[in-house]
């Protein structure tokens, strides 16, 4: 892996709230700077044209969470693309139509440069998750795997975008960091295992520069506040998929790890429906 060095510093770590639009700058902010060591480090284990949920390393191929077999023909919309990865797999599989955005500029042009290498181009925009550039009822599958979500301060939100561009009948999934974990220091050790805040805490994780400016922001959400929020956009749940680490799987991503990952939940899926 890249040293940490080549990541933005952290600078000043607080717990406090953060708006839509500070939120949204922090987001371009840090994945514009991030994305080269990001894309680095990761970029491997994604796969130029593969589908991975998740640091435990579920792929769309195994799990068939959005129904390929009946919404191949569909328009799909990719939320928090990093690189486009997951929609250029789509693509390959023979999905009709695939846009993808993302906050970050130089996210975007990764895919481009990825997209010339490999030779399957996904169209792509530069939008912010709590305000999406499409009309309504514009899609028939919303996808994210860690994308936006987890970034934007309330579920409320990027949800009832996310439900707003869906046709009746449509479906979102999405993958974000397994509530609980939020209780847990971000390490895959043993260290990991200790109980250092409350679930209930919903303050932000946030990352200043030294004029007091947010440049990294991350929300905890409750598995209640999830569920509520896609309940509140008028979508129908229809599952939670909370992946188990795999047996052989040694690969340590961040808070993600083996010794962690085989005893307490790293990821959680969700799966909704807008009635039709």
């Amino acid at each position: 892996m890249r040293d940490e060095a080549d990541y933005p510093d952290p600078g000043h770590v607080e717990r406090r709230a953060a708006d839509p639009v500070e939120s949204a700058r922090a987001g371009r902010l840090w994945w514009d700077a991030a994305a080269d060591a990001y894309q680095a480090d990761h970029g491997a284990f994604l796969g130029d044209a593969d589908f991975v949920w998740c640091p435990e390393g579920l792929t769309e191929a195994d799990a068939d969470l959005l129904d390929l077999a009946r919404t191949r023909d569909g328009r799909f919309l990719e939320v928090g693309c990093g690189a486009g990865q997951c929609s250029r797999w789509l693509r390959s599989q023979g999905v009709r139509e695939v846009v993808a955005v993302d906050v970050a500029l130089r996210q975007l042009q990764h895919a481009r440069r990825i997209d010339e290498e490999v030779g399957i181009a996904v169209p792509t925009a530069q939008a912010d998750a709590q305000r999406l550039p499409f009309a309504d009822a514009s899609f028939d599958v919303v996808f994210s795997a860690f994308g936006a979500f987890p970034f934007v301060p309330a579920a409320v939100d990027a949800l009832a975008e996310a439900g707003r561009v869906l046709r009746p009948g449509g479906r979102l999934v999405f993958s974000v960091t397994h509530p609980v974990r939020w209780c847990f220091p971000d390490d895959p050790t043993e260290r990991g295992f200790t109980l250092h805040q409350s679930y209930f805490d919903r303050r932000a994780y946030v990352e200043e520069d030294d004029r007091g400016r947010a440049v990294y922001v991350e929300h905890h959400l409750t598995m209640g506040d999830w569920i509520r929020g896609i309940v509140g956009a008028g979508l129908v749940l229809r599952d939670v998929v909370e992946p188990e680490w795999p047996e052989g799987h040694e690969r340590v991503w961040g808070g993600w790890g083996p010794i962690r990952g085989r005893m307490i939940p790293g990821t959680a899926v969700f799966s909704a429906v807008r009635p039709g």
